[in-house]
């Protein structure tokens, strides 16, 4: 398995562009796979500078249902006219950071190639789409000061568009995760991966005293795991650097341009 990170925050080099977002390229040895577009245009033109043919593509996967997922969404149906695309039945719900709209074109809603998924989806053999939506969850979510609209309502977001890809191929389960909004250690304790590709969410944790107590205790549950890490995005670039230590070099930090073979 080949996979290609067209996005994320940072880059590898000046060559490729960055934003705060992620979107990355699965090569299987059946299928290929977008999986979440970033915010904009630039993972399409990371692809073509990568020598990637989005055109190509056999289906595409959302994560969840925020811009800096599915904001590229528009520009990746233009190049392919055939995949489908994947995406949580509520990802089209209003969804917010205080004030700002942080949730997808409802314009992208009139694409007759949108696939909503729930629970457990299985997309292809071996590959599955599926939610802890209704499992015994380790540890309670933290909406961060996310918010979700319902009939006028606002409601702290309790993220149930958020959905995983799994993929096992050669003996090995691969859990794609775009954010890990759901807590990445119930996520992780549930599905139990052999390799976890995404983003951890750990922005959002300061790196003070109650901080730092609190992602060691994060580092030493998820290292205690027999599972090899690939992170970026939401996890934070200086709370990565927190946590690195405890994982003993099972954890990479992943950018824009990052290609990871399995």
């Amino acid at each position: 398995m080949k996979i290609s990170v067209l996005v994320e925050n940072t880059s590898e080099c000046d060559s490729f562009s960055c934003e705060h977002g992620i979107s990355l390229y699965i090569e299987t040895e059946n299928v290929r796979i977008l999986f979440d577009t970033g915010q904009s245009e630039a993972f399409a033109g990371n692809a073509v500078k990568a020598g990637i043919h989005l055109e190509n593509t056999d289906f595409a996967v959302l994560s969840h249902g925020h811009y800096d997922h599915g904001g590229g969404l528009p520009r990746f149906l233009a190049i392919n006219h055939k995949a489908p695309v994947f995406l949580h039945k509520d990802a089209f719900g209003q969804h917010y950071n205080k004030e700002k709209y942080i949730g997808l074109d409802p314009a992208i809603r009139k694409s007759d190639r949108l696939v909503f998924t729930d629970g457990t989806f299985p997309v292809r053999e071996n590959i599955t789409l599926c939610t802890i939506d209704n499992s015994l969850l380790r540890y309670p979510i933290e909406p961060h000061g996310l918010s979700v609209k319902i009939q006028d309502k606002t409601f702290p977001e309790d993220f149930r568009h958020e959905q995983y890809l799994i993929i096992e191929e050669n003996g090995k389960k691969i859990l794609f995760s775009g954010c890990s909004h759901k807590g990445i250690i119930n996520i992780i304790s549930f599905f139990r991966p052999d390799i976890m590709i995404g983003g951890l969410h750990f922005k959002d944790i300061p790196i003070d005293k109650d901080g730092c107590i609190r992602l060691q205790q994060y580092a030493q549950c998820l290292a205690s795991y027999p599972i090899q890490y690939y992170v970026g995005h939401c996890t934070g670039k200086a709370q990565y650097e927190y946590i690195q230590p405890f994982f003993h070099g099972n954890i990479s930090y992943i950018r824009t341009g990052t290609v990871i073979y399995i």
